[in-house]
């Protein structure tokens, strides 16, 4: 917990109303986590395009901001990820839209592509700002996954760096747990006790993850685990959306097939409406 998973943050820059925001944004994470930023503009590189990323950029490179800007030619998705490899890029910050259409969906904005390719974590902003915003309550995946103690950790990493005052850990729990059929109360009853094991069962889990992390990342955070019976990914985009976080934290998606891209589940929900900014751990 002591290491920072994110020695390297880059970030793919274009000449768009947002730019200002995005590099502001990037810029004072970098800083906060005392990361090296590099800066990927797709494109050729031209004396007026470097000096107006310098311009943007110089107030954080007067606080100590360790920086690059890389230009290079080609198709946008294959460029940022690219980039990102040749450079070791540990996490990788886009713009995403907030919401898309199916039309959209199905043909892949260049966010949902780079997600479902990178090898690096990605960290999809909706709403950049000039000014720093507090992130205050970071909500986190906690399902029972070989890649989730790392995300809770990770999680627990960055509210301790962006002094966030609470993290939510919600494990999704899957309705056809529970396999009993309700037509009267005593079936309500078994339901409801079944219901019970299984939240008893989740916190306990969960405890023992956050037993293991240091002191100094827990201390001073609210810290609360919230079970929800529902479709993985749609349940917990939908929780954080209505307890407004600030911050989302997911596991990285597996390898997709067509027909998962067609039919959503998992993270492929939460890419599909944003309810919040989201890191992906990968």
């Amino acid at each position: 917990m002591s290491i920072n998973p994110f020695k390297k943050i880059g970030i793919g820059v274009t000449f768009s109303p947002n730019l200002n925001a995005n590099i502001y944004e990037a810029s004072r994470l970098s800083l906060m986590l005392q990361s090296k930023l590099v800066l990927i503009h797709v494109g050729e590189k031209t004396s007026e395009k470097e000096r107006q990323f310098q311009d943007i950029i110089e107030p954080f490179v007067k606080d100590g901001l360790n920086f690059e800007i890389v230009f290079k030619l080609g198709n946008p998705v294959d460029v940022i990820l690219s980039v990102s490899k040749e450079k070791q890029i540990d996490l990788l910050i886009l713009g995403a839209l907030q919401r898309e259409n199916f039309l959209k969906y199905y043909v892949g904005s260049i966010a949902r592509k780079i997600t479902r390719r990178a090898e690096c974590s990605l960290l999809l902003l909706i709403k950049p700002s000039l000014e720093r915003v507090q992130c205050q309550h970071i909500v986190v995946n906690g399902l029972k996954d070989p890649k989730t103690k790392q995300t809770i950790d990770t999680a627990f990493f960055m509210a301790h760096h962006l002094k966030s005052d609470k993290i939510t850990i919600v494990e999704e729990i899957n309705q056809h747990e529970i396999n009993v059929k309700v037509d009267d109360d005593k079936s309500m009853r078994k339901a409801n006790v079944l219901k019970e094991r299984i939240r008893l069962r989740e916190a306990s889990r969960i405890k023992e993850i956050i037993k293991k992390i240091p002191e100094d990342y827990t201390k001073n955070i609210a810290i609360k685990s919230q079970p929800i019976f529902g479709k993985q990914g749609y349940s917990i985009g939908h929780y954080a959306q209505i307890v407004r976080a600030d911050l989302l934290v997911m596991n990285a998606p597996s390898k997709m097939t067509f027909w998962d891209r067609l039919f959503p589940h998992d993270i492929e929900h939460i890419l599909t409406e944003l309810p919040t900014d989201v890191l992906i751990i990968q």
